[in-house]
C-alpha cells in the first residue's frame, strides 16, 4: 500500500488513456493539414509571436540494436555511415523552416530524441549543433538536452555533449536486472551506468534523468525493488518510471516478447505501488504523471512555484512556446496548429528533395480545442482549474459548459481525486497520481470515440 493511494484506486483507475503531451492527442491529427497549413502558421507567427522563444525538438532515428519493448519511431542498423545523409536531409529541412520562421530566432528549449541520439559521432553531433546555431539562438538559462544510451558514451563522450552546449541528460535505464535485461535485449551493466552518473556530475550537467520501466517480461516485485535501491542510491535528479504497453499487433519489436513471461496486472500494481513508496520515501518529489524530481530540482521548484509547463517531451519548466520539430515522425507545434513529419526516412528525404517541408499531417484547432487545451494543461501542470480564469480567456460560463463534466468530476470527488467548489477544481495529492484520469473527463475526442485500444493504460 502506497502512503498517497490505496490498491483498490490503482486497480480502479488501470484504464487506457492519453499522455497528454498535446490536446488534441497525436491520434486525432489528419492528412488534411499539410505543408501550406503549417508554412502559413509560421508566417502569422512573424506578426505577433517574434520575440516569443521557441522549442526546438530533432529526432534522430538510429539505432544499432532493438530494445524488444520499443514503441519509438527509429532505424535499427549498425551503417553509421547512414547518419552523415540524414545529417544532409537535416540541414534541407532547417534552411526551409528558417525561410518560413525568420533567421535569429530565440530558442529556450532544445531536445534530441530518437531513436539513440548519441548513435551520431561526435564530430556528428558537432555537425548537427554547428547547423542549428546559425539559424537560431540558444539562449542563456535554457533547457538543452538530450537521450543517452549509457552503451553509446564514455566520460570523454559526456564532456563533448556539455562542451556542445547541453545541460541536462537523460540515460536509459529501463532495468538493472541482468534477466530482464537479456529478456528485452538490452544488456548494460549497472556500474557502467553508475560510471556516466558520477562522470556527467564532475562535468557539471544541471540535471541527470534516468528512464525506468514497470512491466517487462521476468520483473517481479522482489526484482524491480531491487532495481528501485540500486536507483535510490544512483541518486539522479530526475526519475521518469513508465508503464510498459504490450501492444505488439502495433509495435513489431514487441512481438519478440514472450507473452507468458510478462508479469501479471496485480504484480504491476505491485511494483508500481512500491515504487511510488520507495521513490517518497528517497526524498524524491512526485511532479506529476511518471515524474519525479529531487526536491532542489528544476522541475520540483517550477511544481511548486506553479510554473510547471507540458509538451511533446513532457514536463518542462521553460514557458509555454511553440515548437519546431526537426526530422523524421517529429511532431511540432506553432500557434494553434500540430504537424508531424513523415515516418519514413524514404518519405521524409523524396519531399525535401522536392524542396518541400515533410509535413504530412496535422490539425488545426478548433475554438472548443484550445478550450479544452487550456483545461487540461491546468489540470495537468498546476493541479487545479479556476473557473473564472478559464471564463475570462475564453467567453464561457464554465458551470455551463462543462456540466456534464463536471458531474463526472462529483464521482472522481468520491474517490477523493480532486476537490470541487464555487471557485474550480483542485487536484488532491491522491489525484496527482491519476491525474490522466481527471484530465480524461475534458477531453471530447474520447466522449464520442469510446475505442481507447489506441492508448496505453494509465497506470
Amino acid at each position: 500500500m502506497s502512503h498517497t493511494i490505496s490498491d483498490d484506486l490503482l486497480r480502479r483507475f488501470d484504464i487506457p488513456g492519453p499522455r497528454y503531451t498535446s490536446y488534441p492527442t497525436a491520434d486525432r491529427f489528419v492528412e488534411a493539414f499539410t505543408e501550406q497549413d503549417h508554412v502559413q502558421a509560421l508566417e502569422q507567427r512573424k506578426v505577433g509571436s517574434m520575440a516569443l522563444p521557441l522549442s526546438l525538438y530533432v529526432h534522430i532515428p538510429f539505432c544499432e540494436s532493438v530494445c524488444y519493448y520499443c514503441a519509438c519511431n527509429k532505424v535499427i542498423t549498425k551503417h553509421h555511415d547512414r547518419a552523415a545523409e540524414y545529417l544532409r536531409y537535416l540541414a534541407l529541412e532547417v534552411a526551409l523552416q528558417v525561410a518560413h520562421v525568420g533567421p535569429g530566432q530565440n530558442v529556450s528549449q532544445l531536445h534530441l530524441g530518437g531513436g539513440t541520439p548519441t548513435f551520431l559521432s561526435d564530430a556528428e553531433l558537432e555537425d548537427l549543433m554547428s547547423m542549428l546555431r546559425p539559424h537560431f539562438t540558444l539562449v542563456p538559462g535554457g533547457e538543452y538536452s538530450i537521450e543517452v544510451d549509457p552503451r553509446t558514451v564514455t566520460e570523454e563522450r559526456l564532456r563533448t555533449l556539455a562542451r556542445l552546449g547541453f545541460n541536462r541528460l537523460s540515460f536509459g535505464v529501463q532495468d538493472f536486472d541482468p534477466t530482464v535485461q537479456k529478456a528485452v535485449h538490452r544488456m548494460q551493466p549497472a556500474e557502467q551506468v553508475f560510471a556516466l552518473v558520477a562522470a556527467a556530475r564532475r562535468i557539471g550537467f544541471e540535471s541527470i534523468n534516468v528512464d525506468l520501466i514497470y512491466g517487462l517480461p521476468l520483473q517481479t516485485p522482489e526484482s524491480f525493488a531491487r532495481t528501485l535501491a540500486q536507483v535510490n542510491e544512483l541518486r539522479p535528479d530526475r526519475i521518469a518510471l513508465y508503464a510498459y504497453a504490450h501492444l505488439p499487433s502495433r509495435f513489431k519489436p514487441q512481438r519478440r516478447i514472450i507473452a507468458a513471461e510478462l508479469p501479471s496486472g496485480s504484480a504491476k500494481l505491485a511494483m508500481l505501488s512500491a515504487s511510488l513508496d520507495a521513490l517518497q520515501d528517497a526524498g524524491y518529489v512526485y511532479v506529476g504523471m511518471d515524474h519525479f524530481a529531487l526536491p532542489t530540482d528544476a522541475l520540483a521548484v517550477a511544481k511548486r512555484q506553479g510554473r510547471l509547463h507540458r509538451n511533446f517531451q513532457g514536463y518542462s519548466t521553460q514557458p509555454d512556446c511553440d515548437l519546431i520539430a526537426l526530422g523524421v515522425s517529429a511532431i511540432g507545434r506553432i500557434g494553434a496548429t500540430y504537424s508531424q513529419n513523415a515516418k519514413t526516412l524514404e518519405e521524409y528525404r523524396d519531399l525535401l528533395d522536392q524542396g518541400r517541408l515533410p509535413i504530412v499531417r496535422g490539425l488545426a484547432l478548433t475554438r472548443d480545442d484550445l478550450l479544452r487545451r487550456a483545461v487540461i494543461m491546468s489540470l495537468m501542470c498546476q493541479g487545479e482549474l479556476q473557473f473564472e480564469s478559464i471564463e475570462l480567456g475564453h467567453l464561457i460560463d464554465f458551470r455551463q459548459h462543462f456540466a456534464r463534466e463536471l458531474a463526472v468530476l462529483e464521482g472522481l470527488a468520491e474517490h477523493g481525486l480532486v476537490r470541487l467548489d464555487a471557485t474550480g477544481v483542485q487536484v488532491t495529492e491522491t489525484g496527482w497520481y491519476l491525474v490522466r484520469a481527471i484530465a480524461m473527463v475534458f477531453d471530447k475526442h474520447l466522449q464520442v470515440d469510446l475505442d481507447r485500444a489506441r492508448f496505453s493504460k494509465i497506470i
